[in-house]
């Protein structure tokens, strides 16, 4: 989901937040929602919500994490698959497109390591150099979002 500012407010409206960056830095704020924009246009859907997803649930950002299940499931995907995100490894599924997206977010967000030289290899393969630099983006953008929404307390809305 490519939100706008006033999208992002409205989504976490009625949370308890530490400091509303979008409201005092909105130009740093907007160049996010920007990136986000970009990478949301460039990497297909659903492997863009299921790495957004994923990430999210490695960094433990409830407001992402509930934000990315509720747009899988809008989207159509399987509530079955979108639980099964977690342990995407034990699943059959995901498509081969997708594992190694998923395989590449997890070693990326847990960047410790670096990023195998044989995983990148296999990454590079299936989507490309140009579809590969997009979805390192998208990696990078859901991990920035998950590090303004975790320190601020941004809360999903209510059930």
């Amino acid at each position: 989901m490519d939100l706008t500012a006033g999208q992002w407010r409205f989504y976490s409206r009625g949370m308890t937040e530490r400091i509303d960056i979008s409201s005092l830095v909105p130009e740093g704020y907007r160049k996010v929602i920007n990136l986000d924009g970009y990478v949301g246009q460039r990497v297909e859907q659903p492997l863009g919500d299921l790495v957004r997803l994923r990430a999210s649930q490695l960094n433990g950002c409830t407001f992402c994490v509930d934000m990315h299940s509720v747009d899988l499931q809008t989207a159509g995907v399987p509530l079955r698959k979108i639980f099964s995100v977690i342990t995407w490894r034990e699943s059959e599924w995901f498509s081969e497109r997708e594992r190694i997206a998923l395989e590449l977010t997890e070693e990326i967000t847990l960047i410790q390591g670096g990023v195998s030289d044989e995983l990148f290899a296999r990454a590079r393969a299936e989507f490309g150099d140009e579809g590969l630099s997009d979805l390192i983006l998208a990696i990078g953008t859901i991990n920035i979002w998950n590090r303004i929404a975790i320190p601020t307390l941004m809360a999903p809305p209510a059930l």
